[in-house]
């Protein structure tokens, strides 16, 4: 799988792409696929503030639940409702399906992600173990 370069990433396997003062998150597609069948995606409500690396909602599959991760701090601004009818789009589409959107508080923290190719570095020593 190949990563898409304008995203960063979590080593808790969360993506987002940053524009402007705005970050779009969703989980990446070695998360899902580690989740097997999504059935349900618990997000904040818009307005919620997120802390960069604290839990702001979860997953629940049909292997188990897993929390979600923010790799930013900022107030949320949008949330992907259709997920809630469909939270299957993230196993088909992981880097397309978004979860959330988040104003940035400081657009400094995208600094200390992941790059694409230092994600599948990540990726390659998880799976070896």
């Amino acid at each position: 799988m190949a990563y898409p370069e304008k995203y960063k990433y979590t080593r808790e396997h969360e993506w987002i792409e940053v524009a402007g003062k705005v970050g779009i998150v969703g989980i990446t597609d070695y998360a899902q696929n580690s989740l097997g069948d999504i059935v349900f995606v618990d997000a904040p409500k818009v307005g919620t503030k997120v802390e960069k690396d604290a839990v702001f909602g979860s997953m629940e599959s049909v292997k188990a639940v897993s929390d979600l991760y923010s790799p930013v701090t900022g107030a949320v601004t949008e949330v992907n409702e259709d997920l809630k009818s469909s939270p299957e789009k993230i196993n088909s589409d992981a880097h397309g399906a978004w979860i959330i959107k988040v104003e940035l508080s400081d657009p400094s923290e995208v600094a200390s992600l992941l790059s694409a190719a230092d994600y599948e570095k990540f990726i390659a020593e998880e799976t070896a173990k």
